[in-house]
């Protein structure tokens, strides 16, 4: 189905709600350009699933708060007949054996390279530090999970999905200040910091130091799901989907910044694992030539995309209370019975993470020609944070 073009100038690839297509208007008031991938849904400031390209500015409001956001796979030697016998075990295993949920810190302390870094004796690194080393190998709450897939010729893969935590919120928070952002409005302009100024300059530092902390913490938590599932590692496939880099101008005439907030970098035979919902098949992808390719940047979905708002499908709650406020589009029975059909055994999660909530996976990817299809993986287990700690989660994006 490919792309098409919005106002003459913002790239849509599949459809948007007039929220989404609003604000991705506003934006490109902002940025030299502006593309939707087809999972897109309206995001704080700037759509998720967006891709904003800048060769004057630097926006933290284009990246997200949950930098370096993605996911983390491994392919093991096992295959499904091999461990199916296990599946409760190895899920309640990996449930135990984990944090999950907002504040959460890991029991076991993991020493990483990243904190040798010299920032960290900078004030925000001072006041961070105790926090990042805490939170390292631990994941949030959303639609952040653990999954134990088999593909196509039923070889096991262990996936996480996760991004830098509460370090890279802080980190977030801290430069959108700078920047006069306000955050409480979900269609506030977003926030640009220019290029060449020292803000800029440190924000991308500290942007690419909680990348490098975001893979340090899924690649811990890859190693020990493995070793709860079994087998050796064959394959490992890394990416991430908030985060910005500075790229070549498709036409060559320079560099851009090319900022992604829910969109995957999938440059040509660039290897990437994109999600579904939780009752969904996942798929791993790589990147071809294509006229796609450049009118995406180079990019891919992040996954399935948002088809009801958190709210809608699960309900509004009270978050101080956990009382109803308006009942939800989504039951737990019915979101039950869809992991049922697909033969899926499930640790945490709540309808607001619902199959019912997200599109499907195959039609929004249906509209990306610069992506051929490598692997299909099907979700035996899912294990994501619990309803109790989803409700009291503020985290944006």
């Amino acid at each position: 189905m490919g792309h098409r073009l919005i106002n003459g100038d913002i790239i849509l690839f599949g459809d948007a709600d007039d929220n989404t297509l609003n604000q991705a208007l506003t934006c490109r008031r902002f940025f030299d350009g502006v593309s939707l991938m087809g999972d897109n849904h309206l995001g704080y400031s700037v759509p998720i699933g967006g891709v904003m390209t800048s060769r004057t500015h630097i926006s933290p409001s284009a990246v997200g708060y949950d930098i370096c956001c993605g996911v983390t796979a491994y392919r093991l030697s096992v295959t499904e007949p091999e461990i199916s016998g296990n599946l409760p075990k190895i899920v309640d295993s990996i449930w135990r054996s984990l944090s999950f949920g907002m504040g959460h810190e890991n029991e076991e302390k993991v020493n990483d390279p990243l904190f040798d870094s010299p920032m960290w004796n900078e004030p925000l690194g001072l006041r961070l530090k105790d926090l990042a080393q805490n939170q390292l190998g631990t994941l949030g709450s959303g639609n952040h999970f653990v999954d134990v897939l088999a593909d196509e010729e039923n070889r096991i893969w262990v996936a996480c999905h996760f991004g830098s935590r509460g370090f890279g919120h802080k980190i977030a928070e801290a430069f959108l200040a700078r920047a006069g952002a306000n955050g409480d409005n979900i269609y506030a302009d977003p926030a640009l910091l220019e290029l060449g100024t020292a803000d800029a300059e440190e924000y991308i530092a500290w942007m690419e130091l909680a990348g490098k902390y975001a893979y340090a913490g899924r690649r811990w938590v890859c190693d020990r799901v493995s070793a709860i599932v079994g087998g050796e590692i064959m394959t490992r496939v890394e990416n991430h989907h908030n985060f910005a880099s500075l790229e070549p101008i498709p036409d060559g005439s320079g560099s851009h910044w090319v900022m992604r907030k829910g969109a995957t970098p999938a440059s040509p035979g660039q290897i990437c694992f994109i999600g579904g919902s939780m009752g969904d098949d996942s798929v791993i992808v790589e990147g071809v030539h294509s006229e796609d390719s450049e009118a995406s940047y180079h990019s891919a979905p992040h996954g399935a995309g948002r088809a009801m708002s958190r709210n809608q499908a699960r309900g509004k709650i009270n978050r101080k209370t956990g009382k109803v406020i308006s009942k939800g589009l989504v039951s737990r029975q019915d979101m039950d019975e869809w992991l049922r059909n697909k033969g899926v055994i499930l640790r945490g999660g709540d309808t607001d993470e619902a199959p019912q909530a997200y599109k499907r996976l195959e039609m929004v990817l249906a509209n990306h020609s610069n992506l051929k299809a490598l692997h299909n993986l099907r979700p035996l287990c899912v294990v994501m944070a619990g309803r109790e700690v989803s409700l009291r989660d503020p985290y944006k994006d």
